[in-house]
């Protein structure tokens, strides 16, 4: 086995790919599967067991709604969860549904299937630098540290530790350098969810639209007018909930397990800042608490939950914000208004701008119509340091605003399907990724999606 010089000491290079993917999230396992796709010679390392991200290891299902068409490799996955038994259309919304465990078993055989490799339980550590490119990055393992060589590297990490150990420049936060808030999501099991169906139609609410009775969702949030609130102001006068816990709550049902519901909740309250690991860590404990109070108080409250219990935490929190690279487009609110349109638009959004804010924003953006998107460019995705760095995912380069609209798992994905796209163009072209001029890019995923 070859080694490398790592601040003093040789350690082991276990292997030399074409395209490293640093982080096996949505955005980086959709990263992959395009670039095996391209025949490239492809690695994710991953920190967990588990592909997937915010989606499997954060608990975050559904997909949000989108109207634009998905590419090729979000069709890829759907399709192979519904070959699992997993129904992913409720018939009403543009949902995209899944359950955890099914998505990251399908994630995992899409990538070996093309001959992937999977670095599981490895943390990046460092990367090594010849000039502007990286040549290494240095993971730890359950046998130490080693290294994996490269000719491409994607920052797939949300928190662009990458891209931040690589000398890129990057921002975070609003204008006072608040993050957007923090959920801890959570699953309960033993939940008779026709009961609870029934009982919240017969109170007259009207948030959930969709007929299916296999889909459903329940939500609260004071002043909205939904039926649950008496509820949990009644829980909050017996003391079973804090004010706090009466903040926002919302529940969604899981294809493939017809007793369970995964929450959209708690949001965290008090917790300004996203890239502070005391924080983070501070928020995993007053998160708990908050999930324990409402773990107790749905069986005691809500028909339909008498016979409920916690079924499991999200093993990571949903930071929807963190750090952002300043890369060659900065995208901003602006493009969101003009719709706007990019020579290397290689991906497209309509999601509103949805900040979850410790404070009230400015952010009067009025929702997009059916078949209106804005596009992002390709230069969002690349740097000025480094040659051989793409970026995809929450961190992609834009403002805080911005942010807000681009970071839902479809939009994410379609980046993911580009980049791989990239990656495979700079190899077998020998450019570099930030050299590639996007509209080649855009051109094939055209061509792409012409085919299908």
């Amino acid at each position: 086995m070859t080694t490398v010089a790592f601040w003093g000491r040789d350690i082991p290079v276990l292997y030399e790919m074409d395209c490293v993917v640093v982080g096996g999230g949505t955005a980086g396992a959709a990263t992959a599967i395009s670039a095996l796709e391209e025949k490239l010679k492809t690695l994710v390392v991953e920190k967990t067991i588990s592909l997937g991200g915010t989606q499997t290891n954060s608990l975050v299902s559904p997909m949000m709604p989108t109207h634009v068409k998905a590419q090729r490799v979000n069709r890829i996955i759907t399709q192979r969860l519904q070959q699992e038994n997993i129904e992913t259309n409720d018939g009403t919304t543009t949902c995209s549904w899944f359950n955890v465990e099914a998505l990251s078993y399908v994630l995992e055989q899409l990538i070996t299937e093309r001959e992937g490799k999977i670095l599981y339980d490895a943390n990046f550590i460092d990367c090594i630098k010849d000039q502007e490119r990286i040549t290494h990055i240095v993971v730890n393992t359950c046998n130490g540290l080693a290294a994996i060589k490269g000719k491409t590297f994607v920052d797939a990490t949300a928190d662009a530790i990458v891209s931040r150990t690589a000398g890129v420049a990057v921002d975070s936060g609003n204008q006072d350098g608040q993050n957007q808030q923090i959920s801890f999501r959570f699953e309960m099991g033993g939940i008779d969810i026709p009961e609870l169906r029934k009982f919240i139609l017969s109170q007259n609410e009207s948030f959930c639209k969709i007929e299916n009775p296999d889909f459903f969702e329940i939500a609260m949030v004071p002043g909205k007018g939904h039926v649950l609130e008496p509820f949990f102001h009644k829980g909050l006068a017996n003391g079973d909930l804090t004010e706090e816990d009466l903040r926002y709550f919302q529940a969604f049902t899981q294809p493939g397990k017809p007793t369970v519901m995964s929450f959209n909740c708690p949001h965290i309250p008090g917790i300004y800042q996203t890239t502070d690991p005391r924080l983070r860590s501070e928020a995993v404990i007053k998160g708990r608490e908050m999930i324990r109070r409402l773990v107790h108080f749905l069986p005691k409250y809500i028909p339909g939950f008498e016979k409920a219990f916690l079924l499991k935490e999200a093993t990571q929190l949903g930071i929807r914000e963190s750090y952002r690279i300043m890369g060659q487009y900065v995208l901003t609110e602006e493009d969101y208004l003009s719709r706007a349109r990019f020579a290397d638009g290689i991906a497209r959004g309509d999601w509103y701008i949805d900040v979850h804010s410790v404070k009230k924003e400015d952010v009067e953006k009025p929702k997009y119509s059916r078949g209106e998107y804005y596009e992002i460019p390709y230069r969002s995705l690349v740097t000025h340091e480094v040659s051989n760095l793409i970026v995809v995912g929450r961190h992609i380069s834009s403002t805080f605003l911005m942010q807000a609209s681009l970071r839902i798992q479809p939009t994410v994905r379609d980046m993911g399907q580009a980049a791989g796209l990239a990656c495979a163009y700079s190899v077998q072209h020998s450019v570099a990724l930030n050299q590639i001029d996007g509209s080649v890019i855009k051109q094939q995923l055209a061509l792409e999606e012409g085919s299908s």
